[in-house]
């Protein structure tokens, strides 16, 4: 055992402070991994009867919502597809009645929900659940040959990194014991990324871990430039939808495979590749969850439907038929790698658009969205790059909240923060911003040519 997987194990430092706490999820994960069908659904169904009992007896909300399931105190989990689905509006307004009324408060931390469709909520984790959340990235890490202390390079997103020009101290602790280089994908510049390239090489990772379009615009240049990467033994990636054709460019330049992950900040990861490649494994100890049509029944494999989930892991606030925002399809087909979790044949991820600047700069659509977080007078924005030098911010105001110039200002400055000071920045206030084809938002959209 090496002394990163020692520190890791045993003590997670710096992020989670009860010792051995994530080396026993780890384990009880690698004991769950080729169980049959039928031990995996009893496992999985022991754990929704737990987390229901608990949110019914213990969430306000939950009281009301999950009370056609209980007789006295027993559950009927035959009336399951009674349960209300959960949105975003009903996290909004029920707010602190979603949260447990018994769980201790020092022991959890907030989350925001992700950041594509404009429309973040804030969320309650608690640290076990981070930490069963930690152990199942290391165990499909594990899967694709990435051990304990094995270099790994990180191309995310960090505002911090824009805005102070450091990640922060805690996030250099967290890379070093991870044995992490972390490479900013909210700003690349051909620049930085021929500087990306040298780090590569030099750091020569294990795996690499990465936002879709965020590799894949590294990839192009990487091409262009003609440069010769050390080939990782596995890519993951996340945040986006995986099409075949970015697969493949992405697997021809950089000489490895591509692993496709799907999970959220709200409930974590919920289904990932294996060497196989078959499909995503769902990770049923982790979440129950279904893909259901626009009534609200279960679609049949193979069938595009919405993706519903229900985590089993967070009791601080659970989140119970929550409505991810995403659209999936289940596989007809069974595991042969004996691993026998469902499959997911495709997930139909966020959508986000990079911007691209005149001098060659991409900027990750991400970075654009988190400007409006929980701005008090906006319902809905939309961000539109109209030229290299123009960007129009498309709002929807709040009627009961007001929108500052202070803030207005803000947003602006840190636009022109990544965009150059000659950017014209524009604010229009509209009554609706219109979906896509498929009922998403597009909240970044960049409207540059090739």
């Amino acid at each position: 055992m090496n002394w990163r997987k020692k520190i890791i194990l045993q003590w997670a430092i710096p992020t989670i402070r009860k010792k051995g706490e994530l080396y026993k999820h780890y384990k009880e994960i690698l004991s769950l991994e080729f169980l049959s069908k039928e031990e995996i659904k009893n496992y999985q169904e022991d754990k929704l009867k737990k987390i229901l009992t608990y949110a019914y007896q213990n969430v306000p909300y939950y009281k009301e919502a999950l009370k056609p399931l209980f007789n006295k105190e027993e559950i009927d989990l035959s009336k399951f597809n009674s349960i209300p689905l959960l949105t975003k509006d009903i996290l909004r307004k029920e707010k602190e009645r979603m949260y447990s009324s018994v769980y201790p408060k020092n022991e959890t931390y907030d989350e925001t929900s992700g950041g594509s469709t404009g429309e973040p909520v804030l969320i309650l984790h608690d640290k076990t659940f981070w930490s069963k959340n930690m152990a199942i990235k290391l165990y499909y890490n594990h899967v694709l040959g990435k051990e304990f202390g094995d270099r790994e390079l990180k191309l995310w997103g960090s505002e911090r990194d824009i805005f102070k020009g450091s990640i922060g101290i805690k996030a250099k602790i967290d890379n070093f014991f991870y044995n992490r280089l972390l490479l900013n994908s909210f700003k690349m510049t051909p620049e930085r990324m021929k500087e990306y390239a040298k780090s590569w090489n030099k750091f020569k990772p294990v795996s690499v871990w990465a936002y879709v379009d965020s590799i894949y615009e590294f990839a192009r240049f990487v091409q262009k430039e003609n440069i010769q990467l050390h080939p990782p033994k596995a890519v993951l990636v996340t945040a986006g939808t995986l099409t075949t054709e970015i697969k493949n460019f992405v697997e021809e330049v950089l000489k490895t495979k591509v692993y496709n992950q799907y999970g959220s900040r709200e409930v974590g990861d919920m289904a990932c590749e294996c060497p196989e490649q078959e499909g995503l494994h769902i990770l049923e100890f982790a979440h129950y969850l279904e893909v259901l049509d626009n009534k609200g029944n279960p679609v049949k494999p193979g069938e595009l439907g919405e993706i519903v989930v229900t985590c089993l892991n967070n009791y601080a606030m659970p989140l119970i038929r929550y409505k991810i925002g995403d659209t999936g399809i289940l596989s007809k087909k069974s595991p042969q790698c004996g691993r026998n979790y469902v499959l997911l044949e495709k997930v139909s991820g966020r959508v986000t658009d990079h911007f691209k600047k005149r001098d060659g700069t991409i900027l990750h659509g991400e970075y654009f969205t988190h400007l409006f977080y929980f701005k008090k007078g906006i319902e809905k924005f939309q961000v539109i790059q109209k030229e290299f030098e123009k960007v129009v911010c498309l709002i929807v105001k709040k009627q009961e909240e007001e929108l500052s110039k202070e803030e207005l200002e803000d947003i602006k400055n840190k636009i022109k923060l990544v965009m150059g000071d000659n950017c014209k920045v524009e604010f229009e206030f509209v009554d609706e911003i219109p979906a896509t084809n498929s009922g998403k938002y597009r909240y970044t959209l960049s409207e540059v040519a090739e």
